[in-house]
């Protein structure tokens, strides 16, 4: 009886199990290494990023850091100017918004994978490739959708209040108060949203030394939306010419009050032409099935 033999195989498996070990206390020290190069972001700053940013902040940060020097400014520059337009631009940076990008793809092709390995059938690998790309794209494309939406979201918001702002602004400068005080006074008063929070920038522009003008400047770049342009250029005109404002921002907050009635009739036009296809689609079928089921049984019953 060879006794040597189980001794052989135990060393083995020893000897397999130590080289293992090794190479994964290997990778998690260099992968430690990688992450230590990752400077730590400083928010003293800066406003608190969106929820779902904040349950995967760390990794979002990690990949953002390692991304950075394989995106091209061009890339880089187009989604600042979303961002800042979505309200975002002191919230995430453009890098880290591409790093939510592919975190959230890995993280749905991962969930994806794992409910087809948890059916009962045992798919083979196609399955699961299929199921991780579908995944991984999907994950890739919900942050730009998310964006989109915020942008028209804010856009529409911005819109709809921009008349009360402006109000409010009008009867403060014809109290006597200065624009400066003005744009406070509306700020307090006024309803939260994305045109309150662009005001308050233009009042912190102010305090930190930037002139009054190129602040609302500042504004009208950001926001790229012709009524808050045409605002800004009409205040900016009437200070370098020495009228009064109070006329001024009067014509301002009537002619965007127009406007917003404008969009809202142009609106319900639009509502009977989304209606028809829905209508043809399902109402309509729906009516003629209750309409023509009992002449049709009736019919049958008959035996025509």
């Amino acid at each position: 009886m060879n006794i040597s033999q189980p001794y052989g195989h135990t060393f083995i498996t020893l000897l397999f199990a130590l080289l293992a070990g090794v190479a994964v206390a290997l990778v998690v020290w260099l992968f430690s290494r990688a992450l230590a190069t990752v400077p730590s972001d400083d928010r003293r700053y800066k406003d608190p990023p969106p929820l779902g940013f904040r349950l995967a902040w760390w990794p979002i940060t990690w990949v953002g850091h390692f991304i950075l020097s394989r995106v091209s400014a061009a890339r880089l520059s187009s989604l600042q100017l979303k961002l800042r337009q979505a309200g975002l631009e002191y919230r995430i940076s453009p890098v880290q918004f591409l790093a939510s990008r592919l975190v959230a793809g890995l993280a749905m092709a991962l969930i994806a994978t794992w409910i087809v390995g948890s059916m009962g059938s045992r798919p083979g690998l196609d399955v699961y490739l299929e199921a991780a790309l579908v995944a991984l794209l999907l994950g890739w494309m919900y942050p730009l959708l998310w964006l989109n939406d915020r942008l028209k979201a804010r856009k529409k918001e911005m819109l709809r209040s921009l008349p009360f702002f402006l109000d409010i602004i009008t009867l403060c400068v014809e109290a006597g108060l200065n624009m400066q005080g003005a744009i406070n006074q509306a700020v307090l008063k006024g309803p939260k949203g994305g045109m309150r929070d662009e005001f308050q920038r233009v009042l912190r522009d102010i305090r930190a030394g930037k002139g009054r003008a190129a602040s609302l400047r500042d504004m009208a770049e950001r926001l790229l939306e012709p009524s808050v342009t045409n605002f800004v250029t009409a205040v900016i005109q009437a200070e370098q010419m020495g009228m009064n404002l109070g006329p001024v921002l009067r014509a301002q907050a009537d002619q965007r009050r127009i406007e917003r009635f404008h969009r809202a009739e142009k609106l319900a036009m639009q509502a009977p032409v989304k209606m028809l296809m829905p209508l043809i689609l399902f109402i309509f079928p729906c009516t003629f099935i209750v309409l023509f089921f009992p002449i049709v049984m009736k019919f049958m019953h008959s035996g025509i």
